[in-house]
């Protein structure tokens, strides 16, 4: 039996995409979908750019037929735009909120005995979706199961002779192993746990030794075994991007930092490092807030200084002068080995030899980090780091934010490493509160 897809506004702010990612069953839009497309649609912003792409798709399908009784889509799908009326039954909800005449509507279709489903990312949504009796669900389409992410590292229990074999090798086939590019194994003999040995898929079902050149970045020397392996990526310059999963404290934006200023500052791979991060907690856009650009990110980016000042100290035995250590950090600025950027000026440019860290990557949806990623030119690097498991994003959660989706996306690309650090590494109070709290 065919299904009818009734949409929320949320989904399509979500991905442009979405009204075509049903295949061939009916999509409904009702009214109050679009009135509030309208609105978002002067945003700058990805949410105003989705609705502007939306509303121009719509406008082509209108071409093919009447929006109000359903046209033709290229996946061979149904699109139709549904207004209210006043004989449709009462759902005892306050039709002057979009989100329940939205509901309304999938009401009313639902009577009519349809096989509908409600799509919204609005967990309350869906709330009254079930309680009404209608099958809702959440936008499946760009979702992982995060439960079952892609770590980038495996432990494999082995015979003793294997392990003593790789010691005496550069690289070893680990037949059926299936590994994916750059993950990260420990070999762990099978008669005596103790001895083992730490190695890095290259090929195929080929694993290598990691590499003496990359055990320190900027004087930061690995605390864990996962903090060796990140390094290890970080450091690669055949590796083009990089990212970082860790719950706070772990040191995924540390190691960022230090392996940029040991690629940059020390090695000249790349002109410059470049940061960013979505500006969610408040919900504001930086505009907001008093100064100019720089003065104003200066707020939101005052973790990529705290860690900088960290840097700069332990590079440098005279660092405990607090004044030495900021002047330390202007230079770095003032001679342009880093710039910090608003991901909103990032889109539409071309950005060649630079180390890109985009921190807190989890509150991006995956279309955010497409656009982001595809700005790479000749010789950049991408990093993106974060923790699926804290999201400021009211639309995003563990599955469905844009570092877990090329966590998964890119896992099977020799361009492409992954570490999850697990550990939280910033102090005992640090790890607890990460853990218990």
């Amino acid at each position: 039996m065919p299904k009818t897809f009734v949409l929320d506004t949320n989904v399509l702010l979500h991905s442009a995409q979405a009204i075509e990612s049903f295949e061939e069953n009916t999509v409904v839009l009702p009214m109050a979908v679009i009135e509030e497309l309208d609105t978002f649609k002067t945003h700058t912003d990805e949410l105003g750019r989705n609705a502007r792409w939306v509303i121009r798709r719509i406008d082509q399908l209108r071409a093919k037929g009447s929006l109000r009784d359903g046209v033709p889509m290229d996946n061979g799908g149904i699109l139709q735009i549904f207004a209210m009326q006043d004989t449709m039954p009462d759902t005892g909800l306050d039709v002057r909120m979009p989100d329940n005449r939205i509901l309304r509507v999938a009401y009313y279709i639902h009577k009519k005995g349809e096989r509908v489903i409600f799509v919204s990312k609005d967990i309350n949504a869906r709330l009254k979706a079930d309680a009404l009796g209608m099958q809702a669900e959440d936008f499946e389409s760009q979702k992982v199961n995060f439960d079952e992410l892609y770590s980038g590292f495996r432990e494999i229990v082995v015979p003793s002779e294997t392990v003593d074999e790789f010691y005496k090798a550069e690289i070893l086939e680990l037949p059926k192993a299936d590994l994916c590019p750059n993950e990260f194994l420990l070999l762990r003999d099978e008669t005596n746990p103790k001895h083992t040995a730490l190695a890095r898929a290259s090929e195929e079902n080929f694993v290598q030794h990691l590499c003496s050149k990359f055990e320190h970045a900027w004087n930061i020397k690995p605390r864990s075994m996962e903090q060796r392996m990140a390094i290890e990526l970080l450091l690669d310059s055949s590796i083009q991007i990089v990212t970082l999963v860790g719950q706070a404290g772990t040191g995924k934006t540390l190691l960022a930092l230090a392996a940029g200023l040991h690629a940059t500052v020390r090695h000249s791979k790349y002109d410059r490092i470049l940061v960013s991060r979505p500006i969610i907690p408040m919900g504001k856009d930086i505009g907001y807030l008093p100064g100019s650009k720089d003065e104003k990110m200066g707020h939101w980016m005052q973790p990529i200084y705290d860690n900088l000042n960290f840097l700069m100290r332990d590079e440098d035995s005279k660092g405990r002068d607090g004044k030495l250590v900021a002047q330390k950090v202007d230079d770095l600025f003032k001679e342009n080995i880093v710039s910090i950027e608003a991901l909103t000026y990032i889109r539409g440019r071309s950005i060649p030899r630079q180390y890109v860290i985009i921190d807190e990557a989890q509150n991006l949806t995956p279309h955010e980090v497409k656009t982001i990623v595809s700005r790479a030119g000749d010789g950049t690097k991408m990093i993106l780091t974060g923790d699926p498991c804290q999201i400021d994003n009211p639309y995003l959660d563990s599955s469905s934010n844009g570092l877990a989706y090329a966590v998964e996306r890119l896992k099977n690309h020799a361009i492409h490493g992954h570490i999850t650090l697990r550990k939280s590494e910033r102090s005992v109070l640090a790890g607890v509160a990460a853990e218990y709290l």
